[in-house]
């Protein structure tokens, strides 16, 4: 409940929190200022301006100079916290006086004082420190002129002194001792009144936006310091809208700020001000409104907001070079496999090549040429998976039967020594991946934990569904070894790309990367969890949904396929990739005519598109992509089917295929046959 709620005449008492509450605990039965609900207005306002500051504030009324203060000020009074609220200064600072009395003086005589890292002794509870600090000290007037009381801003500096010592003796301590000048930037943060000319003073030497506006923004009064931060005389603001000087994009904000604050809140918020020169300047705005006028004040972060920029390139700067230095760690494990790879399909193209070679076994080289392909295809998918850049083809797909379909190779992988335990639910879990990469996710951890158990133990898998929030159900796929457990320290690596505890050659490191980013495609996760001597259990995560799985069925190459008789006008620049699928094509049954590029293609429509069923286009080549061709094909020929092809692009990767059927290489004759049924289907 509020204090306003409670007692209306304690409304002033609002937004005080800790402060508040020790005023409202005391017992002011006695004391010279009464209780508080009779307090005179000239009193009100200054103390509900201390209690709201953000800053270190105290307000010493009356010819005691009672002492009053905000939360912030709570750290400096150590033990005499409890009751210091509403005694006399003399009393509070009593260790202090000698010193403060001459400053407190001629304060009272109307000389303002201000003193930057004034040495100071304090008796605390931890004995006597020797710190330094800045102090603001300002009599207040009440209605009648007569001086009231003080103002006193106040913050320690000590850990900034003690900076610039520092800084003088190393030129290596520079980022902390800026970092120690902004932590000790003094805001003011204050209900600003127009009352008397002494508080007009105060008002003149901050170095703080201070303004005043009506319920409708319209500029009242401000403060010099418009003049030295922004370049605006009083003549150029007074009676103009505030929201004349804020950019743009920010007024809407800054209208909702006004808006708050004649509701009685106290908004914050960072605005752009346009300067007199013309450019903008970062203001950080406090407001508080009293019946008929909001008073703000704004701190200049023209500055902190260029660190911010620059801190945020330099971090960007790491990125790249942690990338770089990524790809050469890509160099030596990657091209092993490769390597390998390439040794297949080379030698078995020689072995072909032989005119004596036995024809029995020629199919047994070919054989081996298709699988090696195949396997450089997913090991180029599973490193563009994990950077982001190869686009998923998800769709609905029963967990339980990929994995049933996944045992045996998970059961000739792992080898005799390795029982496999499979645990399935009766009630069909899906979820909404691809395919081709959750069953190599599944073997990547399968083989994972292989390599963990040395040939010998138990490998579980288990599935189950179970809801992670009320509006989210999972799909839980656990794998769990009993081998030697992961090292806590290595518990954080593990799915860093390139990175692996085999021998060098051994492997890429891309296994668990590729879960981690084929899990984070997915919209999901995956977990470890695991104990040195006690194996491993990794936890696959993925969103799970209704409605029925996509049988994927096998493409039949019939001689009677739908692609046959179709005439195709093939554009590739490559030209051996080019010659591939035309003859692929041919040997499909169709016609082709090609073209290298899509402003050759583009001409060859032009002498008559009617003569195409089809347009056969990469992706990336030279001038107009083939994202942006298919796009100009549609608006000039609707009727012409298009199907595009592509390795690697960063369009696709971004932004999918834009609706256009698409082949990935590498293909397969039937895999391109596959396609340009489903096109003619449609």
């Amino acid at each position: 409940m509020s204090v306003a709620s409670s007692d209306p005449k304690l409304a002033f008492l609002e937004g005080g929190g800790e402060a508040t509450r020790l005023i409202l605990a005391r017992d002011w039965t006695g004391h010279p200022m009464g209780p508080p609900q009779d307090w005179p207005e000239s009193f009100r306002i200054p103390l509900s301006l201390v209690l709201n500051s953000p800053e270190s504030m105290i307000l010493a009324w009356g010819p005691d100079l009672h002492f009053f203060f905000n939360e912030t000020y709570f750290p400096l009074l150590g033990p005499r916290l409890s009751w210091a609220m509403g005694a006399r200064f003399d009393e509070v600072w009593a260790d202090a006086l000698e010193q403060a009395r001459p400053i407190i003086d001629d304060a009272l005589a109307g000389r303002t004082q201000r003193f930057v890292d004034l040495p100071w002794k304090l008796d605390t509870d931890r004995g006597e420190a020797h710190t330094f600090w800045s102090f603001s000290y300002s009599r207040v007037l009440d209605g009648e002129g007569k001086v009231a009381g003080l103002f006193i801003f106040t913050n320690e500096t000590t850990a900034r002194v003690h900076a610039d010592a520092a800084l003088r003796e190393s030129q290596a301590q520079l980022s902390q001792a800026l970092e120690d000048l902004r932590g000790l930037n003094v805001t003011l943060e204050q209900r600003i009144i127009e009352r008397t000319a002494e508080r007009d003073r105060m008002w003149d030497v901050s170095p703080d936006l201070l303004t005043v506006i009506d319920p409708e923004g319209t500029i009242r009064r401000i403060n010099p310091a418009w003049r030295v931060l922004l370049g605006y005389e009083a003549t150029d603001l007074i009676g103009r809208s505030v929201m004349d000087f804020v950019h743009a994009d920010d007024r809407e904000g800054a209208r909702a700020a006004l808006r708050t604050s004649l509701e009685g809140g106290v908004p914050r918020m960072e605005l752009r001000m346009r300067h007199a020169e013309g450019h903008d300047e970062w203001i950080a705005w406090v407001g508080a409104s009293s019946e008929f006028e909001v008073f703000s004040v704004g701190r200049h972060i023209t500055q902190q907001k260029a660190a911010e920029a620059a801190l945020r390139a330099t971090e960007e700067q790491l990125r790249q070079a942690q990338k770089l230095e990524a790809i050469g760690q890509l160099t030596g494990s990657v091209a092993h496999d490769f390597n390998n790879l390439l040794t297949v399909i080379r030698g078995s193209i020689d072995l072909l090549r032989r005119a004596e070679f036995p024809a029995e076994r020629r199919q047994r080289q070919i054989d081996a040429i298709a699988d090696a392909a195949d396997r450089a295809a997913k090991l180029t998918a599973q490193l563009l998976a994990f950077a982001r850049r190869q686009p998923l083809t998800p769709e609905i797909v029963d967990v339980g039967d990929s994995i049933t379909s996944l045992v045996d190779m998970i059961t000739t992988l792992c080898g005799p020594g390795i029982e496999l335990d499979v645990d399935l639910p009766e009630v069909p879990c899906r979820a909404h991946v691809d395919r081709s990469q959750l069953d190599t996710a599944i073997v990547n951890m399968a083989v994972n934990a292989r390599d963990a158990m040395a040939g010998q133990g138990r490998l579980t898998i288990r599935v189950k569904s179970e809801a992670e929030a009320v509006s989210e159900r999972q799909v839980r796929i656990a794998i769990t070894d009993t081998g030697e457990g992961i090292p806590p320290d290595r518990l954080d690596q593990i799915f860093e790309p390139f990175f692996t505890t085999k021998r060098l050659g051994a492997g890429t490191g891309l296994g668990l990367s590729q879960v981690f980013g084929f899990a984070r495609q997915s919209g999901g996760d995956v977990h470890v969890v695991s104990e040195p001597g006690e194996g491993a259990t990794f936890t696959l995560l993925l969103p799970q949904v209704d409605g029925l799985p996509v049988s994927e069925g096998r493409v039949a190459m019939a001689t009677g396929h739908k692609s046959a008789e179709r005439r195709v006008l093939v554009v590739e620049d490559n030209i051996e990739v080019g010659q591939f699928a035309v003859e692929a094509l041919q040997t499909l049954g169709c016609h082709t005519v090609t073209a290298t590029n899509a402003a050759a293609a583009m001409e060859v429509l032009k002498t008559g598109a009617d003569r195409f069923d089809l347009v056969f286009s990469d992706v990336m080549m030279p001038g107009q992509s083939g994202i942006d061709f298919a796009h100009e094909i549609s608006r000039l020929y609707p009727e012409l089917r298009i199907l595009l092809t592509s390795g690697y692009s960063q369009v696709i990767a971004d932004e999918g295929s834009h609706g256009f059927a698409l082949l990935r290489k590498p293909y397969t004759l039937a895999e391109l046959a596959q396609q340009m049924d489903r096109l003619f289907d449609q």
